[in-house]
């Protein structure tokens, strides 16, 4: 972690701050003016909290605070002041200060404090230095080039993004490189997941608080929107965002003023709003959940991501990349992947997209044993998926009972289901539905079809959620834990299969 910057000329202070921080195991370092912390910016990566005094010789701290946040927007600033200051401390806040902390302080609650400005720091997502340790978009689809196009051309502009694409795919990546080419790529880049926070926390998340504001809010916080100011926000999984919620951003996207929690002083941001969703939002707004005038707000342009099985063509360039990417985190030696390991890889379905394969690329950094990874050292569910036939094994008397996943679905083909060498309905006590599946799709690939993995995967979701809903007489928030996926998920699944 980096060091917490200590600016004040009073010795004593120093000293208490930096021994109470060393108990901590918080790394610091001390300034006796504003002039050395300035020097030192210019010299070193910016600190990860400056706590600075306002009354200082050589600058005061509102002085060095416009000045840091100029180069650093995102560095969280405690300003310390004597009571005599509250005023000029408390309208230091409008310069961007995390915090003030009033001389004289209780120790504990100083680090309690600067702790939340470490959290903060480390949780807020700044370009300066988060930009450069993102990799560039790697893909050589047609379907990737048609996004990098995309980003090229909104380059030079402000305008509103709406990026849409299953979970997984990297839309955050995607709105990281639309601010690094845009013109606010020395502003802040800050990202909030909508459906990750609860509702009754997310309007203080978004629009900050004012002390007082409601039971355990004991000081002032800046929201997001104030955090991004003069960069870039990203709303992930805006589809999520409660009805009531949706009015108060209309409201920012309208004129760029909003009230903070308890507040009765409007306050105005310049923010770029890039928002993010994997569900249909047309369909939301038909069904009375998303806002309309919102959505037409939110749907100036439109970038639509492909999942991995659309670009398949990628998953040996990307595979390659993350085995290298997790071989860094680890400090080990990156491993390599045989040619037969990467056709299996290539024909996994990858439900959960890129994030998918990133997070199997570090299963694999960790527990393949070998350095070159074969068919044999792929994670189970890869195995599973595509194994060879092998005796079947009976799971209990429901499971057996019920009809094979794949076989059994009807199709536009129905002429499909009465090949010869596919049963209309094997008992898994006879062949096993991997078996069926191997049959199934060698009749398949026996065609003229170019479909043959949309087909059969469509297929198989089918089956597996209508087993699913089966067991859970129809209850669909079971269905999915049951099944280990989202709620949102299995919705989305349902619709789109037709399943309604």
């Amino acid at each position: 972690m980096k060091p917490i910057w200590i600016v004040d000329d009073d010795q004593s202070i120093r000293f208490v701050l930096e021994k109470a921080l060393l108990r901590e195991q918080l790394p610091s370092r001390s300034f006796t003016n504003a002039r050395d912390v300035l020097a030192a910016l210019d010299e070193d990566k910016a600190p990860q909290v400056l706590v600075s005094d306002i009354r200082m010789p050589g600058g005061s701290g509102l002085d060095l605070l416009d000045k840091v946040k100029a180069k650093f927007p995102g560095l969280p600033v405690i300003i310390m002041t004597a009571y005599s200051d509250l005023d000029s401390a408390v309208s230091s806040f409008q310069g961007g200060a995390f915090e003030y902390l009033p001389k004289p302080f209780d120790l504990t609650k100083a680090v309690e404090l600067i702790r939340r400005a470490v959290e903060e720091s480390q949780r807020e997502e700044v370009v300066d230095e988060g930009m450069a340790d993102t990799p560039e978009m790697l893909g050589q689809a047609p379907a990737m080039q048609d996004v990098f196009r995309a980003i090229g051309r909104l380059s030079q502009s402000n305008v509103t993004v709406m990026i849409t694409g299953e979970s997984g795919s990297g839309k955050e990546l995607v709105a990281r490189a639309l601010h690094k080419h845009s013109p606010r790529a020395n502003g802040p880049f800050v990202a909030i997941n909508t459906a990750a926070i609860p509702k009754d926390l997310l309007e203080s998340e978004l629009f900050g608080h004012e002390r007082g504001a409601f039971t355990g809010a004991q000081t002032m916080r800046r929201g997001r929107f104030e955090q991004a100011d003069g960069g870039t926000l990203f709303l992930d999984e805006i589809g999520d965002m409660p009805f009531d919620l949706q009015t108060r951003l209309l409201r920012v996207l309208s004129d760029g003023h909003f009230y903070r929690v308890g507040g009765h002083s409007a306050v105005k941001t310049n923010v770029r709003v890039i928002a993010a969703t994997h569900q249909n939002l047309e369909q939301r707004v038909k069904e009375g959940v998303f806002r309309e005038d919102l959505f037409h707000r939110l749907n100036v342009i439109r970038l639509r991501l492909p999942a991995l099985r659309e670009r398949l063509e990628d998953i040996p360039m990307l595979t390659r990349h993350f085995l290298q990417q997790s071989a860094r985190q680890l400090g080990v030696e990156p491993k390599r992947i045989s040619e037969a390991a990467l056709a299996w890889i290539g024909n996994f379905a990858f439900p959960g997209n890129v994030r998918q394969l990133e997070n199997m690329c570090h299963w694999l950094t960790v527990m393949a044993p070998a350095q070159v990874i074969e068919p044999k050292d792929l994670p189970p569910e890869v195995a599973v998926m595509q194994a060879p036939p092998v005796p079947p094994v009976v799971i209990g008397a429901t499971a057996a009972a019920e009809p094979p996943a794949v076989v059994q679905v009807q199709t536009d083909k129905p002429d499909l289901h009465k090949s010869p060498d596919v049963p209309a309905a094997p008992a898994a006590s006879e062949s096993g539905w991997e078996q069926g599946l191997d049959a199934e799709a060698s009749a398949l690939l026996a065609t003229d079809r170019t479909d043959v993995w949309d087909t059969l995967t469509a297929r198989f979701e089918s089956r597996l959620i209508q087993a699913a809903l089966a067991a859970t007489r129809g209850r669909r928030i079971d269905a999915a834990q049951k099944l280990g996926i989202g709620r949102n998920t299995i919705t989305r699944k349902i619709q789109e299969l037709g399943l309604e």
